[in-house]
């Protein structure tokens, strides 16, 4: 089975359709999926593999009806199993696919002649939860349907035969994932610089998996259960995972050459919006006299919203309304993203804001926000209309706080006041300054994958970052550039970690 070749995966219906739940009724309309199905075919959507759904003779109407309305769904091909020419002869597409393709026979039953045939036409047959048909020496078993995508990627490595070859596992939440897999990030073929990617399981055995993938790529923000405000935020303290998530972050621990991109600990100062403080006032070193003053918000922690005792502090700190207000946690927990903006000390009173908390100086900025994104050594830069300037906003709140969600409730600039902003910005971005502060932050965070976003101060023309998270979509980014530039880090990143761990 040589690669460098397409691979096909023809699934059998056995390997779908529900056994335990078939309708007694042969005019059912509906063929209810095994669980787990749904997943497995919406991620063969995004593989790169050519994909069929197959059906041997005798399958009700109704189950062929449905499993052609899947297949066409996910944009897959459908075919018949066998010839009609007899039981034991195969549909001529799969003995054609055979000639050009590295094939893959997924099935949970088939007769002992037919798979004889198929592997006389060089198909690997993997079978799910069947003894009968694991007999055979040359079938691979997985007991179930969770199973597969593992077993195909490493099946795949093992026929290319390449050890420059990568499994990668990664885990994060399914939209995110979806997001990543539409644009191609995700292929079980094998991306041009040789990675394989395959989603870990937190239904199967996760060390058995880890030690079947090269590394992970991990967002471990997503799996955060809870953290809790009154405990330092510094791993393991105060945070809470995920059963699997807390599996996987032991089974690096005990195997100290395993590669996990990026390491936990560097993670954990991006949850913690007082530490993101920290990291970005020493930008400030890369100022110089003639350009633009790059910095960080000024900003404040405060453990509650006592307004004489406020006051003074807001004092102190040099800082004057209008204020947002952010929770001291910056992600991973559903609050974290819930801010307000206030305008008078008076507004603080029944706010709904998590404590402890960080007040932020509103930056007039003309509505304008420059989302950058360090992916490897690549460094991307994308704008995007923003929050109005605060003399907008103080009309329109009612002399009451402005609350919002930073990721879905956002206030955006009319187009008037895009339009009026437009023509009066006279303040540009400096993007070697950015583009240095980004190469720093690289070095400060020992991060692959991250992103920032950095507002030009209207009054000032002073560029500051304000806000610093790990592993984000950039959806912004062209998919020709994103794509390339993320195997590429993950690539060189996985390199790197090695000859570290051998020094």
């Amino acid at each position: 089975m040589a690669m460098g070749r397409p691979v096909r995966v023809v699934l059998d219906s056995s390997v779908l359709l529900d056994p335990s739940a078939r309708p007694d009724c042969a005019g059912e309309e509906v063929a209810p999926l095994r669980p787990g199905a749904e997943a497995l075919l919406r991620r063969l959507r995004y593989s790169n593999l050519g994909v069929a759904i197959c059906h041997q003779e005798g399958l009700p109407t109704n189950e062929s009806g449905f499993l052609e309305k899947t297949a066409k769904l996910y944009s897959f091909g459908y075919i018949p199993l066998t010839s009609p020419s007899g039981s034991n002869s195969l549909n001529e597409a799969m003995i054609e696919w055979s000639r050009t393709n590295s094939c893959f026979y997924v099935t949970s039953g088939v007769h002992e002649g037919l798979l004889s045939e198929l592997q006389n036409h060089n198909w690997a047959v993997i079978a799910m939860d069947n003894d009968d048909v694991i007999k055979n020496s040359g079938v691979l078993r997985i007991g179930m349907l969770q199973e597969l995508l593992i077993t195909l990627a490493t099946s795949i490595k093992k026929v290319i035969g390449s050890s420059s070859t990568l499994v990668v596992g990664y885990v994060m939440k399914q939209s995110r994932e979806e997001d990543f897999a539409k644009r191609g990030a995700f292929p079980i073929y094998p991306s041009k610089n040789n990675l394989i990617f395959v989603p870990l399981s937190f239904e199967l055995p996760l060390a058995s998996q880890l030690q079947e993938v090269d590394l992970v790529l991990h967002k471990i923000t997503d799996e955060i259960i809870n953290i809790d405000p009154n405990s330092s935020i510094s791993f393991p303290k105060g945070i809470s995972f995920s059963p699997g998530m807390s599996e996987i972050i032991r089974f690096v621990e005990e195997h100290c050459n395993f590669c996990v991109i990026d390491p936990f600990k560097n993670i954990y100062p991006l949850l913690d919006r007082l530490q993101i403080q920290e990291i970005l006032v020493r930008l400030e070193g890369l100022n110089t006299e003639g350009r633009p003053k790059l910095r960080a918000p000024c900003s404040l922690k405060v453990e509650n919203f006592c307004g004489s005792e406020l006051q003074k502090q807001l004092t102190e700190a040099n800082l004057s309304f209008p204020l947002i207000v952010k929770p001291r946690v910056a992600c991973g927990v559903a609050d974290a993203h819930n801010m307000a903006l206030i305008f008078q000390i008076e507004e603080f009173s029944n706010l709904s804001i998590p404590l402890p908390a960080i007040l932020q100086e509103y930056i007039d900025h003309g509505s304008k926000i420059y989302k950058f994104y360090a992916i490897g050594d690549n460094i991307f830069h994308a704008i995007k209309n923003s929050m109005p300037n605060a003399s907008h906003l103080k009309s329109s709140s009612g002399g009451k706080p402005l609350t919002f969600n930073s990721l879905k409730t956002l206030p955006v600039a009319t187009k008037e006041q895009q339009l009026h902003n437009r023509v009066q910005d006279n303040k540009s971005l400096d993007i070697n300054l950015v583009e240095g502060a980004a190469s720093l932050l690289k070095e400060l965070l020992g991060l692959t994958i991250f992103g920032f976003d950095v507002v030009v101060q209207e009054s000032s023309g002073d560029h500051v970052i304000v806000d610093l998270n790990y592993l984000p979509s950039f959806k912004e980014v062209p998919d020709n550039e994103a794509m390339p530039a993320f195997w590429d880090a993950i690539t060189q990143s996985y390199k790197l970690r090695k000859r570290m761990m051998q020094t």
